[in-house]
């Protein structure tokens, strides 16, 4: 009898492998970061064949170290950095170039080209989602209008388009020797290609975009009986499994939170920083700068849809303290560096490295620190570094509450950073709610092995996945009113000096 359900969790900066059991408990997981390439400034790209060693790596590593047998693994799910994209020749795997991430910039011209005529809101009623450079329908046009060979072989049928899912289920039910081109419904909805009420792509969109619907791959549910393909049994599984779930990263996570009913909201602090608000089986058109997503499809089932508010860059900025200044060696070492000094002492760090996300939707913003003196030491600049993703994500929540008309009552949250325990106080007192980790907190993977397991009948329920989820620490707001209430407007008059900084949003 299947003991374990196998998720692999492609993110922005590494790639693993996890084993979960029918109580939804770790049995397992190996991690391998990959490179992370700036070819110029605003572009962000990573090797698509990179990221598929890794895969593969983290996997063996994992069936070696926890020493699974034939049998013991029921499916596999993927989950993975959403909007990243990637265009390979069907016949070798060789991408035409390296794929472009969700942060890149570089269709910033484009994006206000598209938006001369209808707006940044030209394809919002059907997709759900305002012209930015984070979607991936613009990352393809771009690819195409600038490889020539690309565009080539997109025309006559020999190039495959996809999200990192996509590439990876590709590769993993047999590449070359017919893997499936598959996406699922979560990160369709991200392209800005997808019809959100039709869960299918847009014709009028393709025509307008100049992108040949061949290339794109079929779109399915989540959680998917019908399972994509098998593993080839002498891959990094070792045997044939089914491969049947699939999750955008932050949809996963809502997944692996159990939030399965309108109203119900988690936060996940990873790279970037993405809130994401259950609105049930009809989609929210949001007024103040979020997206309306879809949040999962269980086979036959209707899709249930999100509100989401997405932050680029929350661990990032640690990791850019640690690798660009060198401040810390290590990114635990911010905590005890941040804790070193009472409070910010003014400063505030407005992390503006590709434009801002939700609610501004502002490309032409670049990072900023302000407020510096000379009392500001490297203590003051490693809280602001924290504070800034608490910042975000309240700007978030707030627009998140007018668009639902809904007030939160507490707040879940997972991803790396919830292990920093300064970060996590902070948040509940700028919020005024509880800020609640799970016990699992790993729960990107968890939702990727949940929509897999669900598929193949491993969990029977959602209501059953419910039952399982347990929370680990609770943190209640203790700021008091006034003193929120200047850090806030601090804050706030320190995003507003970021706008307009550059010309054109591309350079």
């Amino acid at each position: 009898m299947a003991k374990y359900i196998a998720a692999i969790d492609q993110g922005t900066t590494s790639t693993r492998a996890m084993l979960f059991d029918r109580a939804g408990k770790v049995h397992g997981m190996a991690q391998r970061e990959h490179q992370q390439i700036y070819p110029r400034p605003g572009w962000v790209e990573h090797d698509p064949l990179e990221i598929w060693e890794r895969t593969q790596q983290v996997v063996r590593q994992l069936i070696q170290e926890v020493g699974v047998r034939p049998g013991e693994i029921a499916a596999v799910g993927v989950t993975n950095q959403r909007e990243t994209s990637a265009l390979w020749d069907p016949e070798t795997g060789r991408p035409f170039g390296r794929a472009i991430v969700w942060q890149d910039t570089r269709t910033a011209d484009l994006c206000a080209e598209l938006a001369r005529e209808g707006g940044q809101d030209r394809f919002r009623r059907q997709t759900g989602l305002p012209l930015a450079t984070y979607f991936s329908g613009p990352k393809l046009r771009w690819i195409l209008d600038n490889d020539a060979d690309a565009r080539r072989a997109a025309e006559s049928g020999r190039a495959l388009f996809g999200t990192i899912d996509s590439w990876l289920i590709w590769w993993l039910t047999g590449g070359p020797e017919g893997g499936a081109h598959v996406t699922d419904v979560t990160n369709a909805s991200r392209t800005l290609l997808m019809n959100l009420k039709t869960l299918t792509w847009d014709e009028q969109i393709l025509a307008e975009l100049g992108i040949p619907r061949h290339v794109l791959p079929e779109i399915r549910p989540s959680s998917d009986p019908s399972a994509w393909g098998q593993t080839d049994p002498d891959g990094p599984f070792g045997e044939a499994l089914p491969v049947c779930g699939a999750v955008g990263d932050q949809q996963a996570a809502l997944l692996g939170q159990v939030c399965f009913e309108p109203g119900e909201a988690k936060n996940t602090y990873g790279t970037g920083c993405f809130l994401l608000l259950n609105t049930g089986e009809e989609p929210v058109h949001s007024s103040a700068g979020l997206i309306s997503t879809v949040a999962f499809q269980q086979g036959r089932h209707p899709p249930t849809y999100a509100l989401e508010g997405s932050i680029a860059i929350a661990g990032a900025l640690v990791q850019w303290l640690r690798d660009q200044l060198g401040l810390i060696g290590d990114a635990a070492e911010i905590e005890p560096l941040a804790r070193s000094v009472e409070d910010n002492g003014g400063v505030y760090f407005v992390p503006a490295f590709s434009g801002l996300f939700a609610p501004y939707w502002r490309a032409d913003a670049r990072g900023a620190i302000l407020g510096l003196t000379r009392f500001a030491n490297k203590g003051h600049l490693a809280r602001a570094v924290l504070e800034a993703t608490a910042y975000q994500s309240l700007d978030v929540l707030e627009a998140m509450e007018q668009d639902s008309g809904r007030r939160l009552t507490a707040l879940k949250v997972d991803g790396g950073m919830v292990r920093n325990e300064l970060l996590m106080q902070f948040q509940a007192d700028l919020l005024g709610v509880p800020v609640v980790r799970p016990q699992v907190t790993e729960t990107t993977s968890l939702g990727a092995a949940y929509a897999a397991g669900l598929a193949v009948g491993f969990w029977e329920s959602l209501e059953g996945l419910r039952a399982q989820w347990r929370a680990e620490r609770t943190w209640e707001p203790q700021m008091p009113a006034g003193q929120r209430q200047a850090l806030i407007q601090g804050w706030r008059k320190a995003v507003e000096r970021t706008f307009d900084w550059v010309e054109s949003a591309a350079s």
